[in-house]
């Protein structure tokens, strides 16, 4: 790449990462992954516990070392100015970073003064910050005091204390309700709105469809799919029909009976009951199908109908399993990658 390119697409690049490779011990981690996040959006990264991406984000943001590869956050070389680029980001990992004992104002003014902010300065902008996340109410209590979505919220709220260019959420809803999940897609769209570069790395599917501009999918250190959710659904192709078993035990001659009614074997959740069939681009005829044999075998069923694939079809297809099932790397690289 000529240095002319290379500059031109630092510019329009709020993250680059070109032949990324991490490994602990024999186990690769990262095994030479590429990344290009525009400015100004938001980057989905899916993929199941253990296929690297908290490993990735740790190396983007300084916290870990690549073994090679090239890395570059909003213009700065994560190896050659690692203070450069923490000065430009900010990061809301799968632990809340926050002092417990600390009250939420507490909080955010100590990592104002970390980033060498006056001490009016710590107090304006935790003001400032308390009042944008709804937390002006409990500012002064203990942050132990809590619930879990104001935890939350307080993590994120710590994470933009330096005005960030780019901003780093690792999982950043897990454990939350719906509604305090949907409060922080909120506040993640007013971000963007302000053109803020997120990197959001997520095992709820829904959540990298409602919020990534662009979604790259990982699986065992490595991208094994990249492009819009549009993109990646289309990858599958066509329809799907779907539909739940009300009694479990007939689960397995449900399977039996609609297998052959569309492309490939059926796909099922024991644990949910349901059952999902490949329709192609003939979906009302597949239903029709399976609705016959599903009556000939007298087979009760809920929630049978035709719907175009989700994220979670595509994760399914691409990787084998479902978003939520674990993945392969072994507790000693877990260990090594979390920095204990």
């Amino acid at each position: 790449m000529s240095g002319a390119v290379a500059r031109a697409k630092q510019q329009d690049h709020a993250i680059i990462a070109e032949g990324v490779y991490k490994a602990f011990g024999k186990v690769k981690a990262l095994d030479g992954i590429d990344l290009a996040v525009p400015r100004g959006s938001v980057l989905g990264v899916l993929g199941p516990n253990g296929a690297g991406k908290t490993t990735a984000v740790k190396i983007l943001t300084t916290l870990l070392s690549p073994d090679a590869g090239r890395v570059v956050v909003d213009g700065r070389d994560v190896l050659k100015d690692p203070a450069g680029v923490r000065s430009r980001i900010g990061l809301a990992g799968q632990s809340a970073a926050i002092v417990e004992e600390f009250s939420g104002r507490e909080n955010l003014e100590l990592i104002g003064r970390l980033f060498h902010m006056s001490a009016k300065g710590s107090r304006d902008r935790a003001t400032e910050l308390l009042e944008s996340f709804g937390l002006t109410d409990a500012k002064d209590r203990r942050a132990k005091t809590y619930s879990g979505g104001m935890m939350r919220r307080l993590d994120l709220a710590a994470s933009l204390v330096n005005k960030p260019n780019v901003l780093f959420l690792d999982e950043p809803t897990t454990g939350l309700d719906p509604r305090a999940r949907s409060d922080m897609w909120g506040v993640i769209r007013e971000l963007v709105a302000a053109q803020t570069t997120v990197l959001l790395t997520t095992q709820y599917l829904e959540e990298a469809d409602e919020l990534a501009d662009n979604i790259v999918v990982f699986n065992h250190g490595r991208v094994i799919a990249q492009g819009t959710a549009d993109d990646l659904k289309d990858t599958i192709g066509g329809d799907v029909v779907e539909f739940t078993v009300t009694d479990p035990r007939k689960l397995t001659s449900a399977v039996r009976a609609v297998t052959g009614c569309g492309d490939g074997d059926p796909e099922v959740d024991k644990d949910k009951g349901e059952i999902t069939v490949r329709a192609g681009r003939n979906g009302s005829g597949v239903l029709l199908d399976v609705v016959r044999q599903l009556d000939a075998k007298r087979i009760k069923v809920m929630g049978l109908g035709v719907r175009r694939p989700s994220l979670d079809d595509v994760f399914l297809a691409l990787t084998g399993h479902r978003a939520e099932e674990d993945g392969s790397l072994n507790a000693e690289t877990s260990k090594e990658a979390s920095g204990e």
